[in-house]
């Protein structure tokens, strides 16, 4: 049961008001997306980063891809980026995130050793370019389907400290956009797409697969590392705590967690990480009210418990500036 994706509003049931777009603008140069943060057909050797590189600092060609089946038709594949979720199954292939460009032929010969066909639609969980850089190339035959920040972010120019990320050539812009939620019935379960306001930036979403019993965090999860926030882009640290937190309450004891980087996970993995993120904010906090200045926390540091989370991309003065910087 194929469905065509050139021009179309997704037939499916959407619990909020969701807009569908063919992109018009004119095609342009793309810049890539610096990022700030960071038993199926597995192909060799993978050489994975808990916070890739800028792109253009290599060609990639040195990157593998790695399938994991994770439950059913639902399969993880890590590269170099965040990590991308796929359901393929009898009606095709949902793909969730899309890493960075030059990955996008390697991303996509992966995706069809799995049997079902080339990506139908490809969910985007936030805009930075190691998670949405491979658009251009995939929207050419996908539907791009993002929460609308993601759209207004990804179609105007984006400072990321002294650079500046240039907009996405319109190919790679999401055609469907919605609000709150939206949800594709596929391959014979709902994927639900859901909004998940001002934690890693504004326009993240989580994707709950509700028949696999597999969720997608995006980078509202970075296992056991302390996590991007990216303020600029309208992220809270004290808000994506709480974002974690509404998962957890919603997923089962077994469900099976897609990081947005780090190695699949449980929802143990998750709850330790949700406790690691609630404790150091209430740290930095406490210091903050007691009028301590930024430096002095950052050379109180945090207990040792806490010191193999710094090892990532986010060093530990890193999360201390953000929760601290953050503060109202």
């Amino acid at each position: 049961m194929k469905r065509t994706v050139n021009g179309i509003c997704i037939a499916l049931a959407i619990a909020s008001t969701a807009a569908c777009q063919k992109s018009k603008e004119p095609s342009q140069e793309k810049t890539e997306a610096v990022p700030e943060e960071p038993a199926q057909p597995g192909q060799g050797k993978v050489e994975t980063t808990k916070s890739p590189p800028k792109p253009g600092e290599d060609d990639m060609g040195d990157v593998t891809i790695k399938t994991t089946q994770v439950s059913g038709h639902v399969y993880m594949l890590e590269g170099r980026g965040g990590n991308i979720g796929v359901s393929a199954g009898e009606d095709g292939v949902v793909m969730v995130d899309d890493q960075f460009a030059p990955l996008a032929p390697k991303i996509l010969d992966a995706v069809k050793a799995l049997g079902k066909g080339e990506p139908e639609y490809v969910i985007n969980t936030h805009w930075h370019g190691d998670h949405a850089g491979g658009n251009t190339a995939f929207g050419a035959k996908a539907a791009i389907v993002a929460q609308e920040n993601v759209r207004k972010r990804l179609s105007a120019p984006q400072k990321r400290g002294e650079e500046v990320v240039e907009p996405m050539p319109a190919p790679g812009l999401p055609v469907v956009t919605f609000k709150e939620n939206v949800s594709l019935h596929m391959n014979g379960e709902e994927i639900r797409v859901v909004h998940f306001p001002r934690g890693h930036t504004d326009g993240d979403s989580i994707v709950f697969f509700t028949g696999a019993n597999v969720v997608h965090m995006g980078d509202h999860f970075f296992n056991g590392r302390f996590p991007f926030v990216d303020t600029a882009s309208g992220g809270d640290p004290v808000q994506y705590a709480a974002n974690v937190k509404s998962v957890l309450d919603q997923i089962k004891d077994d469900t099976k967690v897609i990081p947005g980087h780090g190695p699949l996970a449980t929802k143990a993995d998750l709850a330790t990480f949700h406790q690691t993120l609630s404790e150091t904010i209430k740290i930095v906090q406490a210091a903050r009210k007691a009028k301590k200045s930024l430096d002095q926390v950052k050379q109180a540091g945090l207990p040792e418990k806490y010191k193999s989370w710094g090892e990532g991309f986010i060093k530990t003065d890193a999360w201390i500036e953000t929760i601290y910087s953050s503060a109202k």
